[in-house]
């Protein structure tokens, strides 16, 4: 044993100094390995990605290579050379970052697992057919939360953060939606569920980067496996309280061999997946309509001519300018990572003709938030929200963009793009639209200072999603006297 970890320590020594005297060759991207052994520019990185990555722009151009935490990482801010990392998964995995993510943050291994079946249950029940049932239950949900939110007297108005009155919202109308809710969790109060959630979510970027403290790793471990006990009865048997998908999902993972601690886990997986995005987002787009006049009289008045009905359960209806509204709040807050792993040697051809070697071993990084959502050259004045932005004069679609002379294929990537787009997107649009108009037919909602004006986002949490606020809006609202 004393010759064995002997061995081990002898290579993890020769390893160290292999990545720490790594230089840059001709064919390499420009490479910048910070000053601080080994992490490199993992603490800048982490605190605030956008910025770190931008001064980067700046002093390397669209492509260089970082070290982070004993990684080296080449970042792409070319929007036109995006799809030779997007449509090459023969050198590029995704899987393998996301297995890391996957056990950091939720301790789940699932070594047998088809992510193509996975998927294909989800483009089963999230689109086509299946979809019009989904959009009918969430907005009865949705409607029966939103009635019971209000003062006790309807007269009486009511006070409360934006992003909690979105995010808790739309989160348990999802949670009963897609899980079955207190049918099929032996009557747990959903707000108890998202309660338990926030805490979960509060520390899921440092569970990602492995930076918890001792006293943190007692509360995720805690919030894991509370929520867990919430979630251990989804999709068992036909209970009515099961959602048609879950139950599939939850088949699948029998099929593949995991055991009930690992399904249990696999489905807090998809509680974040489903949930941790829309609710921010709604905040965003509401925030960012309360606080422009001229855009939340354009989207009432688009809404006066729809129907409930229409606007809240059919994914065909046209609504253009609150479709460029939500494109346009997503543009400016949405801001994932799409991450690979070079999984063998691969060249890089750029749109403009230069060529870079990906060294196996690496990992490839996109940031689409920075380029093409935040580029001044695509979109002027990128830090303004203008709702119409995505909309031509004669009230179409606008998706002609343009950067350095010629036309982007990519001119936003909230949903991500290619095999790992985002299944359930038009879920989520549907979702988002069904409470914003349902918000406006329901309630009154001011703010409480005409003058506020909206938070700014919490720098670590560039990457994963759509970003947080680092605070929030206070409103104050009440039932429409018609209701």
């Amino acid at each position: 044993m004393i010759w064995t970890s002997t061995f081990l320590l002898i290579q993890a020594v020769i390893l160290y100094f292999i990545l720490a005297k790594r230089s840059r060759s001709s064919t390499d991207p420009p490479l910048d390995k910070g000053l601080i052994p080994w992490l490199g520019h993992a603490l800048e990185f982490g605190r605030d990605a956008a910025k770190f990555l931008n001064r980067m722009k700046k002093k390397h151009g669209d492509i260089f290579t970082v070290r982070v935490a004993g990684r080296y990482v080449t970042v792409l801010l070319d929007p036109h050379s995006y799809d030779e990392v997007i449509k090459d998964p023969v050198s590029l995995d995704f899987s393998r970052y996301a297995q890391v993510l996957m056990q950091r943050i939720f301790n789940l291994r699932l070594p047998g697992h088809n992510l193509n079946k996975a998927k294909g249950l989800m483009k089963k029940h999230f689109q086509g057919g299946n979809l019009a049932l989904l959009n009918r239950t969430m907005c009865m949900q949705l409607s029966s939360l939103l009635k019971a939110e209000a003062a006790q007297n309807r007269m009486d108005w009511k006070v409360d953060g934006l992003f909690s009155f979105s995010y808790s919202l739309l989160f348990r109308a999802g949670y009963l939606t897609l899980f079955g809710g207190e049918q099929n969790n032996n009557g747990t109060d959903p707000a108890e569920v998202y309660r338990e959630y926030q805490r979960f979510e509060a520390l899921l970027t440092k569970m990602a980067r492995g930076t918890l403290k001792p006293d943190e790793k007692r509360t995720t471990q805690a919030a894991r496996q509370r929520l867990s006990e919430f979630l251990a009865p989804a999709g068992l048997g036909e209970a009515p309280g099961s959602g048609p998908w879950v139950q599939a999902y939850r088949r699948l993972l029998q099929a593949e061999g995991a055991d009930g601690d690992m399904q249990r886990k696999a489905l807090l997986m998809q509680l974040w997946a489903t949930q941790g995005n829309v609710g921010p987002a709604a905040f965003w787009l509401l925030g960012f309509l309360l606080t422009n006049s001229e855009a939340l009289a354009a989207v009432r008045e688009e809404f006066t001519r729809v129907s409930q009905v229409e606007t809240s359960q059919e994914s065909a209806v046209r609504t253009p300018v609150f479709d460029s509204a939500l494109q346009e709040a997503l543009r400016l807050t949405a801001a994932p990572f799409m991450t690979r792993e070079v999984v063998k040697e691969k060249t890089l051809h750029m749109a403009d003709g230069r060529e870079y070697l990906l060294r196996k071993g690496d990992r490839v990084c996109l940031f689409p938030f920075i380029s093409p959502q935040m580029d001044p050259e695509i979109h002027q004045e990128p830090q303004a929200f203008k709702y119409d932005r995505f909309l031509n004069k004669d009230g179409s679609d606008k998706r002609d963009f343009y950067k350095g002379g010629k036309k982007l294929k990519y001119y936003t990537m909230p949903w991500g793009a290619g095999n790992n787009g985002c299944v359930g997107k038009q879920f989520a649009v549907d979702t988002i639209r069904q409470f914003v108009y349902l918000v406006f037919s329901h309630y009154e909602m001011e703010l409480c200072d005409p003058e506020a004006v909206m938070p700014e986002s919490e720098a670590s949490s560039y990457g994963f999603g759509m970003l947080q606020p680092a605070g929030d809006l206070e409103v104050r609202y009440k039932l429409r006297a018609s209701l």
